[in-house]
């Protein structure tokens, strides 16, 4: 298996986690850099969108390796870029925004066994942060209580991946727990970025490239594993003050997040009344944020940062200025 390269248990509807208060958790640039992409919404327009794929499955005999870094100059990823096993990521992802458009988070879908276990996953690791309180100390970020849940992640991780691990590919798991581990931010750094995020979509498709998940999970893997994810996250990065991992500042679509964007923004391909421009009514954001996760992204920023929206987020402000969402906007894949 070639897997890209690394950067109370529940199946009701989920909803993005979203606190009663907020941190001040990045302040905004005084004044928009010149010379980026400030008004890319003609790029936006008519840039290529990617084509989902179905994903290989693997078959015996199997050899499961320990993921190594193969990515260490810009050649290599040039070279990455240019590989089926990028392409057919790529074209899992596409097939999982594909597998929720037009829908609502809390829309029924197929929820096999499977999707129920991952989601009590990650529901136990939600339970963990409020087992584990942030400890009192001076510095505003990065608090040292978040080493200790993510100790009590690498020391129970292996039983977590058994818990849906079929005999035969139990020798998997000394691939597939680097990914998983690596999905939840940096323990040394007391970090969270897209890279940690990216590692968390390898880790589905690795279960994906096994048979363990199916075509027909999509839609669940999104809306029920994807979406118990983000409420894991956002619970981390507010509880434990994880700092951005190799963020792109403005010029980035968020400081610890990419995927939620493009399904999100999936989801509201072809809604009749939510627009692009629609994130810049707060009447929608307070009403819509549980349902969409485009929305809810968008309301965590704008009551996370200050300032001017346009300043602290020019690009998803520029997004904004497109007139629907036939594309959504997995047409960043390439920058990811």
């Amino acid at each position: 298996m070639e897997p890209p390269p690394q950067g109370q248990p529940s199946t009701t509807i989920p909803t993005t986690f979203v606190p009663t208060s907020w941190p001040d958790l990045a302040n905004p640039p005084q004044n928009r850099p010149i010379g980026g992409p400030a008004n890319n919404r003609q790029a936006i327009i008519l840039a290529p969108v990617p084509k989902s794929e179905k994903v290989p499955t693997i078959t015996p005999p199997f050899h499961f390796v320990t993921p190594t870094k193969k990515i260490t100059s810009p050649d290599d990823i040039r070279k990455f870029h240019d590989s089926q096993t990028c392409k057919n990521f790529l074209g899992f992802i596409v097939a999982l925004s594909e597998s929720i458009r037009g829908h609502k988070i809390s829309d029924p879908c197929h929820e096999s066994p499977t999707v129920t276990k991952l989601v009590s996953i990650i529901q136990n690791l939600l339970l963990w942060v409020d087992q584990i309180p942030p400890v009192q100390q001076s510095s505003r970020y990065g608090n040292i209580s978040y080493r200790t849940w993510h100790e009590r992640l690498t020391e129970n991780v292996e039983s977590l991946m058994l818990q849906f691990l079929p005999d035969h590919l139990k020798p998997s798991t000394v691939e597939i727990i680097p990914y998983f581990t690596d999905s939840f931010g940096n323990s040394s750094r007391i970090d969270f970025g897209t890279g940690h995020e990216t590692n968390f979509a390898a880790w589905l498709y690795c279960l994906a490239r096994m048979g363990i998940i199916k075509e027909e999970d999509y839609p669940a893997v999104v809306g029920r594993v994807f979406v118990k994810y983000m409420d894991l996250m956002r619970k981390l990065q507010l509880v434990y003050c994880l700092e951005p991992a190799g963020t792109h500042g403005v010029w980035g679509l968020d400081d610890h997040h990419f995927l939620p964007f493009i399904f999100g923004s999936s989801q509201l391909i072809d809604h009749k009344h939510m627009k692009p421009k629609s994130i810049h009514n707060d009447d929608i954001l307070e009403n819509f944020w549980s349902e969409y996760m485009y929305v809810s992204c968008i309301k965590f920023i704008k009551m996370a940062k200050k300032g001017p929206f346009a300043e602290h987020s020019p690009l998803l402000n520029d997004i904004s200025g497109v007139p629907n969402w036939n594309k959504g906007i997995i047409l960043y894949g390439d920058k990811w």
